[in-house]
């Protein structure tokens, strides 16, 4: 249930009703000046709501933009991709997790790096595959990886964990999709306990992948050495290791404090 509220209505709209429903405000003794008073009373609560509503329309401007893109690719995304396993699993060997330890795939897409992270933790372990997309995670599932994970439909910049609960962070392409990413390597930083690792992957280079698209090196890349770092260190990440080579990216951060 819910109660209808016009929070829209401003003076001009009370004087437009006055005059399209006649009768009514002559029923209404001092209706003009009784709404003058109440909607003085509303303004800032008005205000504060329809800030808020923008806000929040603004932030889910960027989850259907990512969606649109990926939703019809979510069927074929295993097909077109299946012969990158093999890196995904030398990435998160990189990471350095262990039995027992909470992993936790972010923009996890059908879940190729999922059975690395489940192999690296064990039976005891626990991992999370977080996708905004649902179709990516149906996707997932009907490969099985629903099996060596929980899939959480979910957006990877406002995480629905605890702060310190995350031994380890995999990341393969998804910094490049955000709006922000500085305040996403600060959530990610609030989940991860101290000494945690982040791990940052692609399976192309950036030079690779800015020649695929025709285009010159973005200088405003945030995987770019000289703005990444900084971002980092900004979040409570230190990089520990940093690789742009022709076939891939990979980037290792430790949480410190």
């Amino acid at each position: 249930m819910g109660t209808p509220v016009h929070l829209e209505v401003d003076t001009a709209a009370v004087d437009a009703f006055a005059t399209a429903f006649p009768d009514d405000a002559v029923a209404a003794p001092g209706l003009r000046e009784d709404a003058l008073e109440e909607l003085a009373v509303l303004a800032p609560h008005r205000a504060r709501v329809l800030d808020r509503f923008a806000a929040l329309v603004a932030a889910r401007a960027g989850y259907t933009s990512t969606r649109t893109f990926f939703t019809p690719r979510a069927e074929t995304w295993e097909e077109r991709f299946a012969a990158d396993g093999p890196v995904y699993a030398a990435a998160v060997a990189r990471m350095g997790v262990g039995a027992g330890q909470t992993v936790v795939d972010l923009g996890c897409g059908t879940g190729r790096a999922l059975p690395a992270l489940r192999a690296g933790v064990g039976d005891k372990g626990v991992v999370l595959g977080v996708d905004v997309t649902a179709a990516m995670l149906d996707a997932a599932a009907r490969h099985g990886r629903d099996e060596l994970a929980a899939l959480l439909l979910a957006d990877a910049c406002h995480l629905p964990l605890p702060s310190g609960s995350v031994d380890g962070i995999f990341s393969a392409g998804l910094i490049n999709h955000l709006p922000e990413p500085a305040p996403a390597l600060g959530e990610w930083a609030r989940v991860t306990a101290p000494g945690g690792t982040l791990l940052l992957f692609h399976p192309s280079g950036r030079v690779e992948r800015a020649a695929r698209h025709g285009r010159p090196l973005d200088p405003d890349d945030p995987l770019a050495e000289t703005n990444l770092r900084p971002a980092l260190d900004a979040a409570g990440w230190r990089l520990a290791h940093y690789e742009d080579a022709r076939h891939h990216f990979l980037a290792r951060a430790v949480r410190v404090g």
